[in-house]
């Protein structure tokens, strides 16, 4: 999957079933947030960067990772 140099917004993600899908596997919390709508509009490396503070870099790295596998 084209990420767009991670400029790739959640709701494009999000809207496709493969890469919703990893996002699931990898953060479940992510994908039952209540601003899960409010966030359509934030980019992967928006969100990399947000929650650097909350979930491992690992887990972040592996998102990104079987996302560009798509």
């Amino acid at each position: 999957m084209d990420l767009r140099n991670n400029q790739i917004t959640l709701g494009e993600l999000w809207d496709d079933p493969r890469s919703r899908a990893v996002f699931q596997k990898r953060i479940p919390m992510l994908a039952k947030h209540p601003v899960k709508g409010a966030a359509r509009t934030v980019t992967l490396e928006q969100l990399r960067d947000f929650m650097a503070g909350w979930v491992p870099g690992m887990m972040i790295n592996g998102v990104i990772s079987d996302l560009k596998k798509l």
